[in-house]
């Protein structure tokens, strides 16, 4: 299938990580230009290097997300180098494992800052434009525990539900002009993330890695952790052409891991 996508731009937050980086591929493999951003510059420059081995065009953007005064100039360097932005790709990283209560409001508040508040501003600047040229596409990458919310972590569960109200409003808002915007939920993706949250549990339960990461394939119907490029491919698929019809949706790519309907 041709997604439709060949020449156009898209902006991948957190381009550089296990999601990220097989989000910026997936997109640079059916044509479009790829800005990747990431606080490291050297992981976002392997995934540069990944999208020049598929044959793709991709730059690299050292990227802060807490830092909300440096949009307008990151955005303004990608369309200068790749042209207006066409594909959005909200994909933050995540707070380290903690209890929702007694947290420090100032801790809060900095997760929310590049968390939340650095999707909803970045997609402030990039969606009036595509809004004036009929075309857009919004995906924000979430959790599997903004469906069911996952134990010790708190801050993620209540963050990333956030943005689930923000996306469908959104998506009304702005379906006239050609604009989707849809929330994608990862369950257990082979990704560094999840070894760190499978470390962080085995510490906190004085149990083996292997013991948890057995227990949790144990509970995905498929039997194993998701790659990568499966959960890309969904992404893919959603900021294409061929899915302009498919917005306001939560997307689950988990292996039926969610139990709920």
């Amino acid at each position: 299938m041709d997604l439709g996508i060949s020449g156009k731009t898209a902006l991948v937050l957190g381009g550089g990580g296990g999601l990220g980086g097989a989000i910026a591929q997936a997109l640079a493999a059916e044509g479009a230009g790829v800005a990747v951003a990431d606080i490291s510059p050297q992981a976002a420059e392997r995934t540069v290097e990944a999208v020049a081995g598929l044959g793709g065009k991709a730059v690299s953007l050292e990227w802060d997300l807490g830092d909300l005064d440096a949009i307008d100039r990151h955005v303004t360097t990608v369309e200068g180098v790749l042209g207006p932005v066409d594909i959005l790709v909200n994909n933050t990283g995540g707070p380290p494992p903690s209890p929702v209560g007694g947290q420090d409001p100032e801790i809060w508040l900095q997760h929310f800052r590049s968390m939340v508040m650095s999707v909803i501003a970045i997609t402030d600047r990039v969606a009036p434009l595509m809004r004036s040229r009929g075309w857009g596409r919004i995906v924000t990458s979430a959790s599997s525990g903004v469906i069911a919310p996952i134990p010790d972590l708190g801050l993620s569960n209540a963050l990333r539900g956030s943005l689930l109200g923000w996306s469908k409003t959104l998506a009304r808002e702005v379906a006239a002009d050609g604009v989707t915007c849809n929330v994608v939920v990862p369950g257990r993706i082979g990704t560094q993330r999840t070894k760190f949250l499978d470390r962080a549990k085995a510490e906190r339960e004085w149990r083996s890695v292997e013991e948890i990461s057995a227990e949790s394939v144990a509970s995905i119907p498929v039997g194993r952790y998701g790659e990568p490029r499966e959960y890309a491919a969904a992404v893919a698929f959603l900021a294409s052409s061929q899915a302009s019809y498919i917005t306001g949706s939560v997307i689950r790519v988990d292996g039926g891991l969610i139990a709920s309907l």
